[in-house]
C-alpha cells in the first residue's frame, strides 16, 4: 500500500525562462510569491502572478516558463489526500484571505518545518481553495452526513460511535470510508475543522484568543494553544498579530 504522504511536499521553487513540459501522478498547486510564471495545463493557458494560482491535476500534461527573479510556493499533493482537486479549474484568482495565507506559507517555508506541520498547512490551504470556489465534493451520502454533522457541531465533543450511528455505519466502516474519501479520520477532520475556524477567527481579530478557543470547542486555553501550535508551528498570538 502506497503511503498517502508519499509525494506530499511544500516548498519554495523558482523556474527558468525556458519552456518545460511534463506530467506527474500527484496534484500540484503553484502559488505566487514574486515574479510571473506562464503555464499551460492541459488545454488551458494562463499565468501565475500576484493574485492568480495554478492547479495541476494528477496526470495532466503541463508546461511552464518563468520570468526573471521568480519565486513560488509549490505544493505536491498525493491524489489520495485530496482527490477533489482535479475538479478545480486550472487557473484561479486568489481572495485576500488566500493571498495572506500564501504569505504565511512563504514565511514558514523559509524555516524548518516537519512533514506533519506541512500536512496541516496544506489541508487548510485546500479547504480555503474549495471554500473560495464553492466546489462541492462528490462523497458517499453517509460520509456527507457525518461530515455535515461535524461541520455543524465541531465545537462539541463528538464520539466516533455516535457519529457512526448518525451515518448508519459501524465505527470501523466510518473510519475507513472517511479516510478513503477525505484523506483523514473523523477525529482528524474534527481537529482540522476546529483549527481552520480558529485561524480565520484569529485573522478577523474580533474575539480574544480565549473566546476563539471556546468558540471552536476548547474550554482550556492552554489545550487550545498547544493543539494550535502543533498544527501551525506557531502560537495563536502569531495569527492575531498578522490579522492586526
Amino acid at each position: 500500500m502506497v503511503s498517502p504522504d508519499k509525494h506530499l511536499t511544500l516548498d519554495l521553487r523558482s523556474y527558468s525562462a525556458e519552456t518545460n513540459s511534463h506530467q506527474h501522478d500527484y496534484h500540484q498547486l503553484v502559488l505566487p510569491v514574486s515574479g510571473l510564471l506562464d503555464m499551460t495545463v492541459g488545454q488551458s493557458s494562463g499565468k501565475v502572478s500576484s493574485q492568480h494560482a495554478a492547479v495541476v491535476a494528477a496526470g495532466e500534461a503541463h508546461g511552464f516558463a518563468g520570468s526573471a527573479d521568480n519565486c513560488f510556493v509549490v505544493a505536491d499533493i498525493p491524489n489520495a489526500l485530496a482527490p477533489e482537486l482535479e475538479r478545480l479549474p486550472a487557473f484561479i484568482s486568489l481572495t485576500p484571505a488566500l493571498i495572506q495565507y500564501v504569505c504565511f506559507l512563504h514565511q514558514q517555508l523559509q524555516q524548518s518545518n516537519s512533514t506533519s506541520s506541512q500536512r496541516q498547512m496544506l489541508l487548510l490551504l485546500i479547504q480555503l481553495l474549495h471554500e473560495q470556489q464553492d466546489e462541492p465534493l462528490n462523497l458517499d451520502r453517509r460520509i456527507t452526513t457525518a461530515r455535515s454533522y461535524l461541520d455543524k457541531h465541531y465545537c462539541e465533543s463528538v464520539s466516533l460511535s455516535y457519529l457512526a450511528g448518525i451515518a448508519s455505519l459501524s465505527p470501523r466502516q466510518l473510519s475507513e470510508l472517511f479516510r478513503q474519501q477525505l484523506g483523514m479520520t473523523p477525529q482528524q477532520y474534527l481537529i482540522e475543522k476546529r483549527m481552520q475556524q480558529a485561524w480565520q477567527l484569529l485573522e478577523i481579530g474580533q474575539l480574544s484568543i480565549q473566546q476563539v478557543a471556546e468558540t471552536v470547542g476548547y474550554a482550556s486555553l492552554s489545550a487550545f494553544s498547544d493543539r494550535f501550535r502543533k498544527h501551525f508551528d506557531r502560537p495563536p498570538s502569531f495569527f492575531r498579530r498578522s490579522g492586526k
